[in-house]
């Protein structure tokens, strides 16, 4: 009877444990559940605002550039020399024609004045020659009607115009000779000429690199000369500005230096090439207007022209 109780104990205990087991797996399946279910939903994002893009609208455009002249250059030597003297400094103001500088020419002078002699003494041969020959033709028609009188050989005869035809030959030498003495003062005169440095146009000397006794050789730079006017600013235009400067039209100027000073300029030359490298062309417009005079090359300015396509903010 015992063992029976016994028995009947333990296996109610095993279904105790049996059934607690259950339940735990059972709360573990319910809370795995949960936690699926409890995932959070996935949201797509807010579809970005597109920004409203204005339409373009002409605005100022302004663009740094300085002030140039049409004209400004270096003066060469044209020939091997000396200088001797020095006539303009940096700062002269010059005309067309005036001589900057001197080199030394002593050698050209004595040539040339050779050359003048020479020629004075070929021009006067030419002179006798002339008349050395009209009296060699008149002999010759006496001798032609001596002749048809049957008062003259026939040897006589052609001395008479072998002297003719030599004192025609020496005329036409000594004119080759004077011609000839004619092409060496020319020459001569236009190397003294380039002995002498001057200056091409009317302006002013910015730059002097030569001193006397100084040695040069043929294309040195001695001065550089430079106009004072008409004043040019030249600026790049972009090709897809909205606007395009025509000549002839009127851009705005202000000295960098002195902003509230306003110039004018116009519009003389536009390049109808664009530069592929900036995509851009340039302009030159010419100052105009009184007041300019204390302007010089150089001179900082800010030029605005209408055209800019933009957008507005």
């Amino acid at each position: 009877m015992d063992a029976v109780t016994g028995t009947i104990k333990m296996t109610n205990r095993m279904w105790v444990i049996l059934g607690a087991t259950l339940a735990v797996m059972l709360g573990g399946c319910g809370d795995t559940s949960a936690v699926s279910t409890a995932r959070p939903a996935t949201t797509d994002p807010a579809p970005a605002t597109a920004t409203p893009v204005s339409a373009p609208y002409t605005a100022p455009h302004s663009v740094l550039s300085v002030l140039s002249v049409e004209h400004q250059i270096d003066v060469a030597t044209q020939r091997d020399g000396v200088v001797i003297s020095v006539s303009r400094d940096e700062g002269s103001e010059v005309q067309k024609g005036d001589v900057l500088a001197q080199l030394d020419d002593r050698t050209l002078q004595i040539a040339l004045a050779k050359a003048q002699d020479d020629l004075q003494v070929a021009q006067n041969n030419v002179k006798y020659k002339q008349s050395e020959m009209k009296a060699k033709n008149a002999a010759l028609d006496r001798q032609h009607r001596l002749h048809d009188l049957g008062l003259s050989s026939q040897a006589d005869l052609d001395q008479a115009e072998f002297e003719a035809k030599g004192a025609e030959y020496d005329m036409h030498s000594w004119e080759s000779t004077a011609e000839s003495s004619q092409e060496e003062i020319k020459r001569l005169e236009i190397e003294l000429d380039q002995s002498r440095l001057r200056a091409p146009f009317g302006g002013a000397v910015v730059g002097r690199y030569v001193r006397e006794g100084q040695q040069v050789a043929k294309g040195d730079k001695c001065f550089r000369v430079s106009q004072l006017a008409p004043l040019q600013v030249q600026f790049q235009v972009p090709e897809s500005a909205g606007h395009r400067p025509t000549r002839g039209v009127k851009v705005g100027l202000s000295l960098v230096s002195d902003p509230n000073r306003t110039l004018s300029a116009t519009v003389v030359k536009i390049n109808p090439v664009v530069d592929p490298a900036s995509d851009s062309y340039s302009v030159t417009a010419e100052l105009s207007g009184q007041g300019t005079g204390d302007l010089r090359p150089g001179m900082a300015v800010q030029v605005a022209w209408p055209g800019a396509a933009a957008s507005k903010q």
